[in-house]
């Protein structure tokens, strides 16, 4: 089985969010179970020079952008057992940023059609399955069907489609179709591209591809409701036979406390003393008051809505007034960046406010903290948690998307449950929930059993890839 998988970003290349992660982690994960899976990328500037150094050029060619006909150049990279490729093109890929370019339909418009130009190249391997991910790269699949159908290098390609956040969908005025991506108007229709008054690429991957997969089973549900489908629900329940829910992994050896070196100590789920002394290591670099005794909750994330940050909001000087720290990680929405700069200013033996991103302190933090905070307003996987599991720092979440999934209420009756969570989105529920997990806190041996069962739960990739494994076949047995 051949599986080609493009994504607009990959670790340890390029990573804005946990897309990066998963392009990956779950080719790693298929090739350990014998798939010959290729990832396929743009080359951006931003990939440090230790990795560009070793790409070498196995192809250039041209890729016809509406009128415009545009260079490209195509390299190859074996990272991990897992082969790369990179789509090179500075005037589209010479950017400060990933994303959030003026002309983003262009970029990406310009980076589907070049992979699909790709697969001429690739040294005999042509794919079974062409797997693409979030709205970057599903305009590819309709474009696969429209312009290749009589060439028959691609006849036999079938091809999935993944949704890692449905908000996100790429929409563009109608005329991209014929400017940017050599379509007829007929595209502009409700059972293709078109979306209101524009057209949406994401759309375009949904109606087209053999097989829709998201990213966690109760997230599969949800955008088939109107409050989580983003205008797409109606068709999303259309193809509710050709939708998988898969919930995603973590990478068990990047995320790894007792190898982890990003961390002050090493420890694992049979000696977590070890978490105690990163716990105070991390007070004493975030210049908090150095007191094993004080919980400490954490937030690694993007400061937006989606995140439940508003919650916080509401509630954040009466949480302020328990025994607590609180300590936050991440950029996002300036009103609530400058929220946590003021609270870190006015509490400064509580609050630590930073308002960057750094891949070491964020290790730090899962090791050093006791509880980790994600009150989304939706989240179709969500990462944080299961890395947080990973590291003993027990998660305290709302029930939506992959969190539902992933996590489950604690019950001191059963002592069943990895974490603590809760259903409304409220603030008032979301303190009442924070509070009853500060009681259990002050149980040490009970919390120190909760630990460890957290600790030693499967977090890996290997029964989500199965699962894709299963979807393939489906398709290919078609």
């Amino acid at each position: 089985m051949k599986i080609l998988f493009t994504a607009s970003e990959a670790y340890p290349f390029i990573k804005t969010g946990g897309l990066g992660d998963v392009a990956y982690a779950l080719p790693k994960a298929l090739r350990k179970l014998g798939i010959d899976i290729r990832v396929i990328i743009p080359k951006y500037t931003k990939i440090i020079k230790k990795h560009s150094d070793r790409m070498e050029k196995i192809a250039e060619y041209k890729v016809q952008v509406g009128w415009r006909s545009q260079y490209c150049g195509l390299l190859h990279l074996e990272y991990d057992g897992i082969p790369y490729y990179f789509i090179d093109n500075e005037y589209y890929f010479k950017r400060g940023n990933a994303y959030g370019d003026f002309d983003d339909g262009e970029r990406f418009s310009f980076f589907s059609k070049a992979v699909l130009e790709a697969i001429k190249y690739l040294d005999g391997f042509v794919p079974d399955i062409l797997h693409c991910n979030d709205w970057h790269t599903a305009i590819s699949i309709p474009l696969l069907k429209e312009h290749y159908e009589n060439d028959s290098r691609y006849s036999n390609i079938k091809t999935v489609y993944t949704i890692h956040n449905l908000k996100y969908q790429g929409l563009f005025a109608k005329e991209v179709l014929g400017e940017l991506l050599n379509l007829g108007m007929e595209y502009f229709s409700e059972d293709k591209l078109k979306y209101y008054n524009a057209i949406s690429f994401m759309k375009g991957g949904i109606i087209f591809a053999d097989a829709v997969t998201t990213v966690s089973p109760t997230y599969a549900e949800e955008i088939k409701t109107e409050y989580y489908g983003e205008g797409l629900n109606g068709l999303l329940r259309s193809r509710g036979c050709d939708l998988y829910g898969i919930v995603n992994g973590v990478d068990i050896d990047l995320n790894n406390p007792s190898t982890d070196e990003n961390i002050f100590e090493n420890y694992d789920e049979n000696n977590i003393y070890g978490k105690e002394k990163n716990k105070v290591e991390l007070q004493g670099l975030l210049k908090l008051p150095q007191d094993k005794s004080i919980p400490i909750i954490a937030m690694v994330t993007r400061l937006e809505e989606q995140k439940g940050v508003d919650l916080i909001r509401e509630i954040i000087e009466e949480l302020l007034n328990e025994d607590i720290q609180l300590v936050v990680l991440g950029t996002g929405t300036q009103r609530y960046e400058d929220m946590f700069k003021f609270y870190a200013w006015k509490y400064p033996q509580k609050v630590s406010a930073n308002i960057y991103f750094d891949n070491s302190l964020a290790q730090k933090i899962y090791a050093g903290s006791d509880m980790f905070l994600m009150p989304s307003k939706f989240e179709p996987c969500g990462i944080g948690q299961l890395i947080a599991l990973r590291y003993g720092s027990i998660p305290i979440v709302r029930e939506t998307g992959g969190l539902n999934d992933t996590i489950h209420s604690f019950n001191e009756f059963t002592g069943e449950g990895n974490g603590f969570s809760f259903k409304a989105y409220s603030s008032q529920d979301m303190i009442y929930t924070i509070r009853r997990a500060l009681e259990f806190f002050r149980n040490k041996e009970l919390w120190s059993k909760l630990v460890k069962k957290a600790m030693s739960e499967d977090y890996s990739w290997d029964k989500s890839a199965e699962q894709y494994i299963e979807v393939y076949n489906k398709l290919l047995c078609k």
